[in-house]
């Protein structure tokens, strides 16, 4: 391989041994689950692996490395519908943050906020919310238990999001 272009084998190897622990606690952060989150983090080192050929070693692989056990960890909640109170569960409304960012001091301020945002939601709103986010319940389920339409249950949602949106962004 020519050392101007690519992940040597020695980079590569520096890299997993300095970014393992952090990716996976990172990974954690977001799929609750040390087993899942260890796949997530091998599959990202793998790829990357495999991509090192293509990879300028002068640039941020650390922030690629992010990317890759974020996204992982956001398709396996999707695939897995591991939804719950995390920003996730949100529908997305925030950035997620990187590794850098994951402070948990900033964390749990951010959870303060998300949590009174809900509280601040009309009663019939913030249960169909709850529902849909917290018992992963389906709009018709929703409009089923609660004796109400589906387009009313759609509407209730689209209020909570852009409540939570609105809130969200002024802290």
């Amino acid at each position: 391989m020519d050392p101007e272009h690519g992940l040597s084998g020695s980079q590569f190897e520096t890299l997993f041994r300095t970014e393992y622990k952090g990716m996976l606690l990172f990974a954690i952060h977001y799929v609750k689950d040390e087993e899942a989150a260890k796949e997530i983090v091998q599959e990202a080192f793998i790829n990357l692996w495999e991509k090192r050929e293509s990879i300028d070693p002068a640039r941020e692989v650390k922030s690629y490395l992010s990317a890759s056990v974020r996204n992982r960890s956001l398709n396996y909640l999707r695939d897995n519908k591991r939804f719950n109170g995390t920003l996730l569960s949100l529908g997305g409304l925030l950035p997620m943050p990187t590794a850098e960012e994951g402070n948990s001091i900033e964390m749990k301020e951010l959870s303060g906020a998300i949590h009174r945002a809900i509280e601040e939601l009309p009663e019939k709103c913030r249960e169909v919310f709850r529902l849909n986010r917290f018992e992963q319940m389906k709009y018709q389920e929703i409009a089923d238990h609660l004796n109400i339409s589906i387009k009313t249950v759609e509407t209730q949602m689209s209020k909570a999001l852009s409540h939570l949106r609105s809130r969200i962004r002024q802290t």
